[in-house]
């Protein structure tokens, strides 16, 4: 760092001043530093220097003798002058007499000495200094741009090759320095181009070149200096292509559409092998579809687990412990779902969630012949000596710790625990069963199913069995009064941990938490899984495919594996590998599949004669974009509000409350007209009856559906005081047919008012649902009705006198009209009862029909427009013609019309 004092202000000329002088000897020389060192900018005039040129004088303060009147520089052609800026001080500052030019001389070195004022005012006798050294370094600033030195570079590349350096481009820069001469950084001007330039000016292509598709290309280059100066003009640069045979397929796409519902699509139906004319022996080529990225590991149903069960013909009395959240399964609301998983029910562990599946869920009825099944994906557990992790875990609800039955996983190895109760033989039973498999840890979805004939455990991952490769042996378990726990997702440690003092005696607690996914977990008590069963609930439901295989050449051969994702086609004539490959397809029996990418990667090896391979045939990487189904609009409509007598609700099968129910799908297709609105027909998987409002009493109410309704259906339902739950993967018509039977009864009607009941149905596990269905039942009850036409009358005085008149006309007009409509209530009513003493098929509950009668009153736009209903009752149930008649009979006897109030609107 270079200091400099601040110059002092000349004193005036002492020469001009008359001072008596005791003495006129100049005693002492000057002094100065021996050595300077300075820095000047270029094309500017003042010098920095280090230290600040000062001279003294132990004259001072004698006048002229101890003052310093000139500095002086000895050296050759050196462009700089010293000047005192104060002679008392001594002080003076180094500057350029002309310009300094960095680029002409980077440095200078000369000899400065101090000259004091002599031994008088005319300066004779004057003494001088030492000699000192002085340095000057001249610094650079950017004043010129890089040039470069070729107006025009050139070069050629071979199709099909990816070069480290084509050609190298060279700028160069005037400035002096380092800094500013040299350059630091190329750039491509042209945008959009298959090449790259690193800071040395090498230019490489990014991709393969293709003479077909451009000859040459023509791009712009720039340069830079290091003090991000950039270059006057840029340069051109000249590539050729040249054409070259390469081996490799040729005529593919990047990427291939899908459409669903479209069956099977051709993936590559112009693909064609180039081998640039090499004799060939054979070809084998690998296509492979990557969708481990979707769902559980391809496009699976995402049913619920029970509905996939039936799908696929599975024994009955298997139990979900992970089902969706509901009021009847909320142990599972607090752990964490994988979302944005299409639907799938997907249950994502980290070390800290854990359930304890409530008592009355839990088989009670484990035999020596029972299933586990469930799917996982698992990676490596951190840490050197990791903890057990467990799925599944039965053990001592209070007291002791206890496993009766578990599954965990342990060192990327699957255990099945299971130790049995204590018979009258106490001998040593098989207890632990170990896998040692890849697929544990691969961090990759698989359907793992243990099927359990003790002592006999196979173990099923995707449909592949597996036995245990150790089984290790263990006592009974002595019988203990004390209940046990199911948990998932870690142990349920009821007692006292003796491997953890910290712990209070008795404190329940979670312990070996499970760190992955798992979806689908079940028990199946009394009977193990058929291999069909498994192969049907782990099925992918997309894959490769081949078209028309009966075009394929004899000498062809195929192999797909089990999930249909890889196929390989193997053949000697280069003619029929091409005819194959352009067969091979893409297919997804969804209905409705998960939109987004699927990879394809080809992999091909040549065979030539006498040689292993000759040819290296470059992997294809491709895609198959699943577009997004048309969304289908699940709509039910029906009357949303039901009323009926008391004694209907009393009946022995109550009343139906969704009798004309309906359920449509439709979906908006698109065509050349702009789109068009079209039903389709597919499966649901689950409809739900919510009770609205106080849940529903069991000591008066039920609402229900009777088991003979699901016969021959792929349906079952289950009921509580919130609703009815009907679910199975099953058609719209076998919901729309069971929904018509579900019943409600209320056998304590006199303080039922109205019941309100919300329905809701679903396709694919809640991935698309329908409106909500509201409706509401209401009880007809036998009081006295208010005197309809005194509500009707207006207050006094609200109307004009003018309009008295009119008014009471028009109310005489409407007592008529409705004698009119009694009378003919009355004769339909009657002439129902004799059409039903013939026909006793025909349905007895009454309905209002709001198309019955209509009457409106507007006088002077003054009165209301009321809508009567009259009440067609149609009804299944026994003894529905006897409630009618009484019912009649009654309205007879109390000799008054009961109105349905909701049905006037005013």
């Amino acid at each position: 760092m270079f200091t400099l004092g601040l110059p002092l202000v000349l004193l005036p000329s002492q020469t001009e001043m008359c001072i008596s002088f005791s003495s006129t000897v100049n005693k002492h020389k000057p002094w100065i530093e021996t050595s300077y060192h300075g820095v000047i900018t270029e094309n500017m005039d003042m010098v920095l220097l280090d230290p600040p040129l000062v001279a003294l004088d132990k004259d001072a303060p004698v006048p002229y003798a101890g003052e310093i009147c000139a500095f002086k520089i000895y050296g050759q052609d050196a462009p700089f002058e010293a000047v005192v800026l104060n002679r008392t001080s001594g002080e003076g500052v180094l500057r350029a007499s002309s310009p300094v030019d960095c680029e002409s001389q980077k440095e200078y070195t000369f000899i400065i000495q101090a000259y004091d004022c002599g031994a008088g005012p005319s300066g004779a006798d004057w003494k001088k200094s030492h000699k000192a050294v002085v340095h000057i370094q001249v610094d650079d600033v950017n004043e010129f741009c890089p040039v470069f030195r070729e107006p025009l570079y050139k070069a050629s590349v071979t199709e099909g090759k990816i070069y480290d350096s084509i050609l190298q481009v060279e700028a160069w820069d005037q400035d002096c320095s380092p800094q500013y001469s040299q350059i630091c950084n190329y750039e491509i001007v042209t945008a959009g181009t298959p090449f790259a330039i690193d800071r040395n000016g090498n230019i490489r292509n990014t991709e393969r070149l293709s003479y077909d598709k451009q000859q040459s290309s023509k791009i712009m280059v720039t340069a830079f200096d290091c003090g991000q100066k950039r270059a006057k003009e840029d340069v051109a640069v000249h590539i050729d292509v040249k054409p070259v045979c390469k081996p490799g397929w040729q005529g593919w796409n990047k990427r291939v559409d899908y459409e669903p519902g479209t069956g099977s699509r051709q993936l590559f139906p112009k693909m064609h092998l180039e081998t640039c004319g090499g004799p060939l022996s054979g070809v084998k080529a690998m296509v492979e579809l990557q969708t481990n990225h979707i769902g559980k590991g391809c496009d699976r149903e995402t049913y619920s687990e029970n509905s996939l069960q039936k799908l696929c013909g599975a024994a009955s009395g298997s139990t979900d412990l992970l089902p969706a959240p509901s009021s009847s399964s909320n142990w599972t609301a607090p752990l964490l779902t994988d979302s944005g998983r299409d639907s799938d029910l997907i249950y994502r562990f980290d070390g800290h969630q854990a359930a304890n599946v409530p008592d009355h869920v839990v088989p009670q009825n484990l035999t020596d012949q029972f299933t586990i099944a469930t799917w996982m994906k698992h990676g490596p557990s951190p840490g050197l000596r990791a903890e057990k992790e467990t799925l599944l875990c039965n053990s001592d609800k209070t007291e002791m710790n206890r496993h009766h039955y578990s599954l965990y996983v342990h060192n990327c190895r699957l255990v099945f625990l299971l130790r049995r109760d204590f018979t009258q033989v106490d001998t040593f039973r098989p207890a632990e069963f170990h896998w040692k498999l890849e697929q544990i840890c691969d961090k990759e979805w698989h359907y793992y199913v243990i099927n359990v004939e003790f002592p006999a455990v196979t173990l099923f991952v995707d449909g592949v069995t597996y036995e245990p490769y150790l089984v290790t042996d263990d006592w009974p378990i002595h019988t203990a009064k004390i209940d046990t726990q199911l948990t998932v997702g870690a142990c349920w440690q009821g007692g006292l941990n003796l491997w953890h003092s910290t712990d209070q005696p008795g404190t329940p607690r979670f312990t070996q938490y499970f760190r992955g996914s798992l979806s689908g977990l079940t028990i199946r008590p009394g009977r193990i899984e058929t291999q069909k069963v498994i192969s049907c609930l782990q099925a992918c439901k997309e894959g490769l495919d081949i078209n028309s295989l009966e075009s394929l050449a004899k000498d062809i051969k195929f192999h797909f594996n089990p999930a249909q994702s890889v196929l390989v086609v193997e053949g000697e004539d280069l003619d029929s590998i091409n005819t194959a490959m352009t067969k091979v397809s893409y297919i997804n029996s969804r209905q409705f599949p998960t939109p987004g990418l699927r990879r394809l990667h080809i992999t091909t090896t040549v065979q030539c004669f006498g040689e292993d391979t000759c040819l290296s045939i470059p992997d294809i990487k491709s895609v198959v974009m699943v577009l997004p189904p048309s969304e289908p609009r699940i709509t039910i409509t029906g009357s949303n509000r039901l009323v009926r007598p008391a004694s209907d609700l009393r009946g022995p099968l109550g009343v139906a409350p969704f009798k004309e129910l309906h359920i449509t799908s439709t979906v908006m297709k698109a065509d050349s007209f702009g789109g068009c609105v079209m039903e389709v027909m597919h499966n649901l998987d689950y409809c739900d009856v919510l009770v609205i409002g106080e849940e529903l009493n069991p000591e008066r109410e039920s609402l229900e559906i009777h088991h003979s309704v699901l016969l021959g259906k792929h349906l079952d339902a289950t009921n509580s005081t919130s609703g009815i739950s009907i679910y199975g993967v099953d058609s719209m018509a076998h919901y729309e047919q069971a929904l018509r039977q579900v019943r409600y009864r209320n056998w304590r009607p006199a303080t039922l008012s109205e019941r309100r009941l919300r329905l809701t149905c679903s396709e694919l596990n809640g991935r698309y649902t329908s409106n909500e269905f509201n409706l509401e039942v209401s009880v007809l009850h036998h009081s006295a009705p208010r005197s309809f036409f005194a509500s009707s009358l207006p207050p006094p005085g609200a109307a004009p006198p003018a309009a008295t008149a009119v008014i009471v006309v028009c109310i005489a007009a409407l007592v008529v009209i409705v004698v009119i409509g009694v009378y003919r209530i009355h004769a339909t009513h009657q002439e129902g009862s004799r059409e039903d003493d013939d026909d006793e098929a025909k349905d007895t509950e009454e309905d209002w029909d709001n198309s019955a009668l209509n009457i409106t009153v507007n006088p002077m736009e003054v009165g209301g427009h009321f809508n009567f209903k009259e009440e067609e009752q149609n009804s299944d149930e026994d003894g529905g013609e006897e409630k009618e008649r009484e019912e009649v009979k009654e309205r007879k006897q109390m000799g008054k019309l009961e109105w349905d109030s909701c049905s006037i609107t005013y």
